[in-house]
């Protein structure tokens, strides 16, 4: 007989931490990314650990602001800014000026383990609070990018409108995202445009239609095309574009980006009384628009796995013109050229492209390969952790990560 051995696997929690540069104080987050879910945010719950020796009589403030650049920091003169920083909610962390009465499982976790000093601190984002956004400078752009980012800041202090010293100050940069709803629906986005020439009977058409309304990041858009010839103009060649829109509300300004394209003369010339199916695809990515200036991004410039700007979304009942911030928007957009004399038909059909909804088969397939994506970067990531067996806790420095760079 042999002895029957069990094996229990435990999945370990990372909280990220960052200590002010005295060291005395130190802020715990257990996750740096907060969804939209439309009728509520994720709160932020975090732990702060102060020395309270240090402290003597001042106290710990803590707060979540959001910074709006709309225009280049090189650009500012003569006392004019491009950008504008909120301050959505305050608070005295230490001493707490009431007992919290629920704490979350990770906060309740943090408590345990790190002892007196420790304090929990929940914030809320406030209603039609914009996604976090950053538009991909240009290379002679030497500031700092253009968009919205959030951060929390812990600060010891005498009142709460005081600075405090950078010594004992602590930021931390949080981003808010929307995810896609859990199900994608069945409509399938479609538009069909004709075109007339002068002097000339007959018209072009052409269909357009998408297979899914909802797409993920990196997931192949397969669009197929029909065109009916039945004027006296000859179709030279095709084009299919995946557009990114972007409306920056603070300026009331709006512009487009080409985020993958495609040139065909497939089938062409289309010449009178024929006809063209085909289906085609294209996969729009952040890798493929590196260093193109205004491209919307999902996340921070240095990170490897950083995705377009998602979708986006608005709550039922609410207008998409109501969003606040940065304002992304996505379409498919097919362009027949007929020559100098015949012009161009154009038709757009919009979608949506967004990350896949916690819980989603889709989701953890999606975690499972950024996780798989770099070798060299889990070692990097793992050779800052600082572990407890304990409790299956791991900690992380709270810091951008950045492969071959120092910090």
């Amino acid at each position: 007989m042999f002895p029957l051995i069990f094996l229990a696997y435990v999945v370990a929690v990372k909280v990220f931490k960052k200590t002010t540069p005295n060291g005395k104080v130190t802020v715990y987050l257990g996750k740096r990314d907060f969804i939209d879910h439309l009728d509520h945010v994720d709160p932020i719950d975090g732990i702060v650990v102060v020395d309270n020796e240090y402290l003597k009589g001042r106290k710990l403030y803590g707060q979540v602001t959001t910074t709006y650049r709309y225009g280049r920091e090189e650009d500012e003169v003569m006392g004019l800014k491009f950008s504008k920083e909120l301050v959505l909610a305050r608070e005295q962390l230490v001493p707490c000026e009431e007992k919290k009465a629920d704490l979350t499982p990770i906060q309740e976790r943090l408590v345990k383990k790190l002892g007196a000093n420790a304090y929990p601190f929940t914030f809320k984002f406030p209603p039609n609070a914009p996604s976090s956004v950053t538009l991909q400078p240009g290379e002679e752009d030497t500031g700092k990018p253009l968009g919205v980012e959030y951060n929390i800041k812990t600060y010891v202090a005498d009142t709460p409108d005081d600075k405090g010293h950078k010594r004992s100050s602590v930021s931390l940069a949080i981003k808010k995202l929307q995810f896609a709803p859990p199900s994608r629906g069945l409509r399938l986005p479609s538009s069909l445009v004709s075109k007339g020439f002068t002097f000339s009977q007959g018209k072009l058409n052409l269909e357009v239609t998408l297979d899914k309304e909802t797409y993920y990041h990196g997931e192949k858009l397969a669009a197929n095309v029909i065109i009916s010839n039945n004027s006296r103009k000859a179709v030279r060649n095709i084009k299919v574009y995946v557009v990114q829109h972007c409306e920056v509300t603070m300026v009331n300004a709006q512009y487009s980006r080409h985020v993958a394209s495609l040139e065909t003369r497939e089938g062409c010339p289309i010449t009178p009384g024929a006809s063209f199916t085909k289906v085609f695809y294209l996969v729009p990515l952040a890798a493929s628009n590196k260093d193109r200036h205004g491209i919307a991004l999902d996340g921070y410039l240095k990170d490897d796995d950083v995705n377009l700007a998602s979708s986006t979304l608005v709550a039922e009942g609410k207008s998409p013109a109501d969003a606040i911030g940065i304002v992304i928007s996505y379409s498919l957009r097919v362009k027949l050229n007929c020559g100098a004399l015949g012009g161009e038909l154009v038709t757009d059909v919009p979608f949506k492209l967004l990350h896949p909804a916690p819980g989603t088969v889709e989701r953890e397939k999606a975690q499972a390969l950024k996780k798989s994506k770099s070798i060299e970067r889990s070692r990097y990531e793992n050779s800052r952790y600082v572990s407890d067996d304990e409790d299956n806790i791991v900690f992380e420095d709270f810091a951008r990560l950045r492969l071959n760079e120092p910090e």
